[in-house]
């Protein structure tokens, strides 16, 4: 049985309503305006058209005939006009001259389906909008392979997403999983895909296909909910990378235990980042950007050139840091590392603005 230390300084679990929040698959929406400016707009429409109905009958108001006083008056009019552009038509007021039937005919005829057209649009653009949402809601889900999944988006797995982007990782490629609705929200302004709900439930994980994931990035708030979340995301993909970071370093065998390739101690790693700043400033600056993708120094893992086979690591145009020979990881000055064979994986150091947007690659090598 797992005993999972929380760290004491945890936050508390989100609101209940966040938690209740319907488990659903958000989209980045494509919204021009806001639905209160459309509404307005239709609105102001509406009344423009009534508007003019009621000065064309007023200006030919002598060619319509009231069965109530035998004239027409202003109020008249507006009666008309809007018996007329409902389609009621209670007969009470009818046009009897030549001139105002073919106004009628030419004019009002048109304005009254107009008129039909602004009040039903609201409607009939509700209506379109979710098909045109289900219909990329389809696309999506039939179109989604080796995607990167992103549980919780906080600093963390906000910043985990940042260093995948530098090296090119598509937008599209990547779905957020958060019970917090807000959060999605904010995913979906930057331009992400989300699901709001609890990521230690298997059907909330089955929205974002993390069956079909290539790597999975957990990054939770508390260490209890990463190790519940990485069991259900190892028993759903046997084959995806699985990243996940903890607060406390004793949880971090819990984790490797449940199915993560690679645990990250958030605090330890910070502790560890400070110790070094103080001990050589220079050594920890050099160390951030190292692990800051996309600017000065980068540390990337790429595959072994053909020209390279079966030369030593220190005869490659690269500052080679270790090399990975299947599930070994071999250290540069380590004699088994040289000479370099066609299946290693180097890890190395280069200049951002040497090799652009580098493939690092968090899934399994090919």
């Amino acid at each position: 049985m797992f005993h999972v230390k929380l760290h004491r300084h945890d936050a508390m679990a989100r609101d209940a309503d966040e938690k209740l929040a319907a488990q659903r698959i958000r989209m980045p929406k494509r919204i021009v305006e806001k639905p209160i400016r459309q509404v307005a707009k239709r609105l102001l429409m509406a009344l423009f058209v009534m508007a003019l109905t009621v000065l064309i009958v007023w200006l030919d108001r002598g060619g319509y005939h009231d069965n109530a006083n035998e004239t027409v008056d202003f109020l008249d009019c507006v009666y008309y006009a809007t018996v007329t552009l409902s389609t009621t038509g209670y007969g009470d007021i009818v046009p009897y001259s030549d001139s105002a039937r073919l106004i009628n005919i030419l004019l009002i005829t048109p304005l009254r389906v107009l008129f039909l057209i602004i009040l039903v649009g609201t409607t009939l653009e509700v209506l379109t909008e979710r098909t045109r949402e289900e219909w990329r809601l389809n696309r999506w889900r039939k179109n989604l392979r080796d995607h990167t999944v992103v549980v919780g988006f906080g600093t963390k797995g906000r910043s985990a997403l940042q260093t995948l982007l530098a090296t090119g990782l598509p937008r599209d490629h990547v779905v957020i999983v958060d019970p917090s609705a807000k959060v999605i929200d904010t995913a979906n302004a930057e331009g992400f895909t989300g699901v709001v709900g609890d990521a230690t439930r298997s059907d909330v994980l089955l929205r974002a296909e993390l069956q079909k994931a290539r790597q999975i990035i957990i990054a939770t708030q508390r260490d209890d909910t990463a190790v519940l979340v990485t069991l259900t995301a190892r028993q759903l993909n046997r084959g995806a990378k699985i990243v996940a970071a903890v607060r406390e370093e004793e949880n971090a065998p819990l984790l490797r235990q449940s199915g993560a390739d690679a645990v990250i101690t958030s605090a330890s790693a910070a502790g560890r980042l400070l110790g070094l700043s103080v001990l050589s400033p220079s050594a920890g600056t050099v160390m951030e950007d190292l692990i800051q993708q996309g600017s000065g120094l980068d540390l990337i893992e790429r595959p072994v050139n053909k020209d390279e086979v079966g030369k030593s690591v220190r005869e490659t145009p690269d500052l080679v840091v270790s090399v990975l020979r299947g599930h070994r990881l071999l250290p540069y000055d380590d004699p088994h590392a040289s000479p370099l064979q066609l299946t290693d994986r180097l890890i190395t150091i280069v200049r951002a603005t040497a090799h652009g947007r580098p493939p690092v690659t968090l899934g399994p090598a090919e």
